[in-house]
């Protein structure tokens, strides 16, 4: 978000203006209608679709209940849509679709004031919320209500926690941090051998710890020092947060680092994004990782973090591999290029909801996806 976005509009008789939100860097709106309760879905949706953004004057509640139907919508097929050729072609349009559908939601938009207040018949109270997610209030502003749902949404799991059976307690994620809803990567953890290496050296790294929930898993496991790092201011503060509630800070400690912190361990363990495309959205960051950045900088510099006879866990999904976005071949060629081998992989199938959608545009890949922990060592160099 821009730090001096201001968005401006004519209302009533005079000229307002109002600093401008958008997590996902969307400009400030060119156009604006002033609307209320009496505007018929359908010319909210077309209003929208052409570019107008919409701020609400009427009833909260009922400003949820446009976008509901905004996105209803949204979401009708177009008849002669078209049929991708290949699983990478239904990736992108996918996508594509997601990204349209994303815009044009995010044009009903609702006026905070300086202290996140909203001056609108039956609306909630969503301060800490905002200021959770944005710090003080500094002005006016004005924002998407989608993305101000959004912030409810993760509010709600920063104060409830997400129930870990493998740390038997909960992680509190913040607003902007990947959600580890999605069990199987942290199973994998959890019960993977240990390498023999941690009886001479207790030490691991948790690359890329977000939630700071592996790094947890790991201090639970017994491992009397972990180094977690991250490189997200939020991410940071909410790792912090969830090691310090677990009880586990004299074990766990998290530093900014771009990927590995000093030295090296006898384990380090990484879990990054697992799509090679571009995230359009914070959230989006532990998704989608832009050219397989961060997990080709994770295989170019394991062999350098680890001690000998130390292990490397990279958590990864083949979803990438079924969409055609990135093939096994060339995936064991990067490990190899690292000096890297692989010394074994343990697997499991997804539980989540979309695995068996079949109205999924992307349900193939889905249904046939795996989940793996890859053990990675470093052979000593070959003598001279």
């Amino acid at each position: 978000m821009g730090e001096h976005s201001v968005v401006d509009w004519a209302e009533g008789d005079g000229e307002r203006s109002a600093r401008w939100r958008s997590e996902s860097g969307a400009p400030p709106p060119k156009q604006m209608a002033i609307v209320d309760d009496r505007m018929t879905a359908d010319q909210a949706y077309g209003l929208a679709c052409q570019g107008t953004a919409l701020l609400w004057r009427g009833d909260f509640q009922n400003a949820r209940q446009m976008l509901t139907a905004m996105a209803k919508r949204a979401d009708r097929h177009p008849r002669k849509a078209k049929k991708p050729s290949s699983p990478a072609e239904a990736f992108h349009l996918h996508r594509q679709a997601q990204a349209q559908r994303a815009r044009t939601l995010g044009m009903l938009l609702v006026e905070l004031d300086a202290e996140y207040g909203i001056a609108l018949r039956r609306a909630p109270d969503i301060r800490q919320a905002c200021v959770e997610a944005w710090g003080p209030g500094e002005g006016a502003t004005i924002v998407s209500l989608r993305e101000l749902l959004g912030l409810v949404g993760a509010h709600e799991w920063r104060t409830k926690g997400i129930p870990i059976p493998a740390l038997d307690g909960r992680i509190h994620p913040h607003y902007g941090v990947f959600t580890p809803i999605r069990r199987e990567y942290v199973d994998l953890v959890a019960g993977a051998p240990l390498p023999q290496a941690l009886a001479s050296q207790n030490l691991a790294f948790d690359v890329g710890t977000g939630t700071g929930v592996l790094a947890a898993v790991l201090a639970r496991r017994g491992i009397a020092r972990v180094v977690a790092t991250d490189q997200d201011p939020r991410a940071l503060a909410c790792a912090r947060e969830n090691v310090d509630r677990l009880g586990l800070a004299k074990q766990v400690e998290v530093v900014e680092a771009d990927l590995f912190p000093e030295g090296r361990a006898a384990l380090v363990v990484c879990n990054p994004p697992w799509v090679p495309a571009r995230p359009a959205t914070p959230i989006e960051r532990g998704i989608y990782d832009p050219e397989s950045r961060m997990l080709r900088g994770f295989l170019a510099g394991l062999a350098a973090h680890l001690v000998p006879g130390g292990e490397g866990w990279l958590v990864l999904s083949d979803l990438a591999e079924h969409m055609g976005l990135r093939s096994r071949e060339g995936f064991l060629a990067m490990i190899a290029a690292a000096g890297l081998e692989v010394a074994g992989r343990l697997d499991a199938k997804p539980k989540h909801p979309k695995a068996s959608d079949v109205s999924d545009p992307l349900h193939g890949a889905r249904a046939a996806e795996v989940t793996s922990l890859w053990r990675l060592t470093a052979p000593p160099p070959n003598p001279p």
